[in-house]
């Protein structure tokens, strides 16, 4: 029996310019400026991406390939925890598609072959939007937010 899968799709437009926003996406100097996290890779389609963390202990969160890769444009991995890596049944997609958009940028970020109700999904549904809030405001004001961040008690 297969598990129902789901996607999630998030949509911000950037004042930047397409380029800007793939480097920020790709290059481990930037990304841990708004993520807290570095994106490694050498970014070819078949290669190994890791997501790691930017602050000490510098450990590997999560895993995947390079699964298309059209600067400036176009990034699709694969997605999992780096503790189910051996698991194909754990690895979900996650696509970047940036387009000019008069003197700004739309970004689409979708995340699919998610499992329904996993821990993954709910995760990414609270996570995605303050890192692509804090991607908008490092390449908008130059100062990312901090996505570690917890609300505040009532």
């Amino acid at each position: 029996m297969s598990q129902e899968k789901m996607s999630y799709v998030y949509v911000t437009y950037i004042r930047s310019t397409p380029e800007k926003v793939f480097e920020a996406i790709t290059k481990p100097e930037i990304a841990r400026r708004y993520w807290g996290h570095e994106n490694v890779s050498d970014w070819k389609v078949g290669s190994d991406w890791q997501h790691v963390r930017a602050q000490a202990p510098h450990t590997v969160e999560l895993v995947g390939k390079v699964v298309e890769i059209a600067p400036p444009k176009r990034l699709v991995i694969s997605w999992a925890n780096a503790s189910q890596a051996n698991d194909p049944d754990a690895y979900s997609r996650v696509s970047f598609d940036i387009v000019p958009y008069e003197d700004m940028v739309r970004l689409t970020v979708t995340h699919d072959e998610l499992v329904s109700g996993s821990g993954m999904a709910n995760g990414i549904q609270k996570g995605w939007p303050i890192v692509l809030c804090s991607l908008k405001s490092l390449l908008e004001t130059g100062q990312g937010m901090d996505v570690f961040a917890k609300p505040k008690a009532a």
